[in-house]
């Protein structure tokens, strides 16, 4: 029954966390009050003069007889393992105090825990950083000697034991890859800080999903969707062009299926009228379409004419093309007979359980958590309420389902070897260091490391999304204003480190 109880106890203490992360409906203390006051000193002992000294005698004084200690990479222990561990660990160094913890300034929130009116307990969440020196044992720790090494969030469930604060339950998670790199600014880790941040620079929401290990490790999402209405964690948002990486996974999958093929000339299902007399349209095919090398305009409308025309030979250069997955989707719907939606929901959607991702507007489409998009003004947009999808645009969908899409691209899901290869390789140079592969942009690091990217951009929206398939992390970020691209370079820099930073040189070159 132990077992059980564990586990029971751990999921309504991770439902807590979630409901207290969405601001609904928990009374938070005040710092000035004598609860918040309390843990804040049993916090310290802990860590202060506990952590950061060594002295494992407060660490165990404030443990519960009944600790329970549960880490996202270091399992589940109690309170004999735990001690262990942070003997074995932490202070097992004769010459050198290997770590120092400091919590990160604004990130602490503290809720009381009553029965029949009575409290009996209090629940800590917070974000603490961790740092490392090679400063000798009984010396100062020197903090222009320290290094960042590590960030986490942590919740602890103190308890009164004979009216005594106890440490009995501990939730480590959300830890970020050791990094001298990490951000030490409370901008993202503090909620408060960053809506202040947005508002200063006309930012109405922002979102946010992390990917580590392969995984949706976080979804963060700040800001109003439209005038005083919070954003929700599954805010429904258009994102724009982040529409055509779908797309080129509907026709990649059919691919490795062996329905479809990357080099068959498409005239065989499809000739739009406006260049059916001109003999490039045999040239043609999947590939070319996907590494955008058709030879198409953005769209036709931007010619004088309002007609589709070829401006170079395809499969000779890059040049960005809508119009070019559009020929795409009306070819895949000739031979499958088939709309692009239905494609999408069968090869893509229902597969990963992206029920918030619609490709047409539709009563599906939740309208309380959908993102009004705004000029840099603050003047709000109508809607783009298309009825027949689009294969390179409007895409509505939540942090969640694409930060899912991106980490079954990472995973190869549905993809052949071979395919899987190829969109990955560089089709096509578009400057220093960036390629289009199939689908994606490639930033190309050295060494075999990689980003693949994609971005969106319409009135009132601006989308952003990274992946590393060799160290399997990524990042999305979703702003519902024309200008939001001014938040990339801090949101990618803080999440992903060294390799923001060359994603940013080499796109800034």
């Amino acid at each position: 029954m132990k077992n059980i109880n564990s586990i029971s106890t751990i999921k309504i203490l991770l439902i807590w966390i979630l409901l207290s992360q969405s601001s609904i409906g928990f009374s938070q203390e005040n710092k000035n009050s004598d609860l918040y006051k309390a843990i804040m000193s049993r916090d310290s002992l802990l860590f202060n003069i506990g952590f950061n000294t060594c002295d494992l005698s407060q660490s165990e004084n404030l443990f519960s007889d009944q600790l329970e200690f549960y880490h996202d990479k270091g399992g589940l222990s109690n309170k004999s393992e735990s001690l262990k561990a942070f003997k074995n660990g932490l202070c097992n160094s004769p010459t050198t105090y290997q770590s120092r913890r400091e919590l990160v300034d604004g990130s602490t929130q503290i809720f009381p825990l009553y029965k029949d009116g009575i409290l009996y307990g209090a629940v800590q969440n917070g974000i603490h950083q961790f740092y490392e020196t090679n400063a000798e044992k009984g010396k100062p720790l020197l903090k222009e000697n320290e290094k960042l090494v590590g960030k986490a969030r942590f919740t602890h469930v103190w308890i009164l034991e004979n009216n005594n604060w106890k440490l009995k339950r501990i939730l480590s998670y959300d830890h970020l890859p050791s990094n001298e790199d990490l951000n030490q600014t409370a901008l993202f880790d503090n909620d408060l800080e960053t809506e202040k941040w947005l508002k200063e620079n006309n930012v109405p929401a922002l979102g946010i999903g992390i990917i580590a290990e392969g995984k949706l490790k976080q979804i963060k999402v700040f800001g109003e969707i439209k005038k005083g209405v919070s954003a929700p964690y599954n805010t429904i948002w258009n994102v724009a062009s982040l529409t055509k990486p779908i797309t080129a996974m509907v026709a990649l999958k059919l691919v490795s299926q062996g329905k479809w093929s990357l080099d068959e000339p498409l005239d065989k299902y499809w000739i739009d009228p406006d260049i059916a007399k001109d003999p490039n349209h045999k040239l043609l095919t999947t590939r070319i379409i996907l590494s955008h090398q058709t030879g198409f305009p953005n769209w036709r409308y931007f010619n004088e004419s309002g007609k589709l025309d070829f401006k170079f030979k395809p499969g000779t250069k890059y040049q960005y093309s809508g119009e070019g997955f559009e020929y795409l989707r009306k070819a895949l719907e000739k031979k499958f007979n088939k709309k692009l939606e239905q494609l999408a929901d069968e090869l893509v959607f229902k597969p990963l359980k992206m029920n918030d991702s619609q490709l047409i507007w539709n009563d599906k489409i939740d309208l309380s958590r959908f993102a009004i998009g705004y000029d840099n003004k603050g003047n709000a947009y109508e809607p783009t309420k298309i009825k027949t999808a689009n294969a390179a645009d409007d895409l509505m969908t939540t942090i969640s389902d694409y930060a899912t899409f991106l980490c079954s691209v990472i995973n190869g899901d549905g993809l052949s070897q071979k395919v899987f290869e190829e969109m990955n390789a560089h089709q096509v140079q578009t400057k220093k260091n960036k390629y289009f592969g199939l689908g994606f942009e490639i930033y190309d690091f050295g060494n075999g490391e990689y980003a693949l990217s994609h971005g969106g951009a319409d009135k009132g929206v601006q989308t952003l999304a990274f992946i590393l398939p060799k160290t399997k992390e990524g990042i999305v970020i979703f702003t519902n204003v024309d200008d939001g691209y001014k938040v990339y370079e801090k949101v990618i820099t803080h999440y992903l480190g060294k390799n923001g930073k060359k994603l940013i040189e080499i796109e800034t070159k």
